[in-house]
């Protein structure tokens, strides 16, 4: 796909990584539309790539089809989705916990339906719906009719004492990108994962020196936070390689998490 003259929806693009991927396709000559929470700075982020905001709260599942149905109208089409909504116990309320904790008692089993649901749940209705979209494309020199990235997380895979749920649900989002692709590849719509260790963005970013230092020396290299340039130059090369299709992509300088 060429970034140039394509039109993408970034969900959770008011900030972080997505942002940055916004901010980067909109200069190669993209066009965008933002959806965020209601409260985020999307409006004015929209405003200054000269792009469309539509607040929504992927919880929401019907409105979020609905806000991606409007960013769809806004755009005049839709060639490009990458969602990076999300979070751990903390964002639906709750707390890191065990399995079962020192005191006997066991992890609650709403926040753990929660955390699936935000991420989890809200990545699959957010494809649903832009894949909806994108299959009545008119189909590039290459077949290509769009191309949808989520995000999971390194903790999917070497999830850390207390990140059960988050490694749950982040783990469904990294096993569902390839049955996607298949599912998706004869509409021409490629389907990937991005799987990132910390990053300076959100609760991360105002960690002292110190303190990133201890969270990342375990890395090969670089043993800092990535950028959210970096991510976005990840994304930005899935989006333009066609055989880049149906797996999960780490994105963490060589960092394994340790149990705690």
């Amino acid at each position: 796909m060429n970034t140039a003259g394509s039109k993408g929806i970034f969900v959770g693009g008011a900030s972080g990584m997505c942002l940055a991927t916004a901010t980067q396709f909109q200069q190669k000559g993209g066009q965008i539309a933002i959806l965020d929470l209601p409260g985020s700075e999307g409006a004015a982020i929209a405003s200054k790539l000269g792009g469309s905001f539509h607040p929504c709260d992927v919880m929401d599942y019907a409105a979020t089809d609905q806000a991606v149905g409007d960013a769809v109208a806004a755009l005049g089409g839709l060639h490009f989705v990458l969602n990076t909504a999300g979070g751990g116990n903390r964002a639906v309320g709750g707390t890191p916990q065990r399995t079962v904790k020192k005191d006997g008692s066991r992890h609650s089993t709403d926040t753990f339906a929660k955390v699936v649901a935000l991420n989890l749940v809200a990545s699959f209705n957010i494809n649903t719906a832009a894949a909806q979209h994108m299959s009545s494309n008119e189909p590039n020199d290459k077949g290509e009719r769009g191309v949808m990235i989520n995000t999971a997380s390194i903790a999917a895979f070497e999830g850390q004492i207390g990140q059960v749920a988050y490694s749950a649900a982040k783990g469904g989002i990294a096993a569902m990108t390839l049955t996607m692709a298949r599912d998706l590849g004869s509409l021409g719509i490629r389907c990937m994962t991005i799987a990132p260790s910390l990053f300076a963005t959100g609760l991360t970013a105002g960690v002292p020196a110190e303190g990133a230092h201890n969270m990342t020396k375990d890395a090969a290299f670089p043993q800092r936070m990535g950028e959210p340039d970096e991510f976005a130059t990840m994304a930005l090369s899935i989006f333009e390689c066609p055989m880049m299709n149906g797996s999960t992509l780490r994105v963490d300088g060589g960092q394994r998490f340790a149990p705690k």
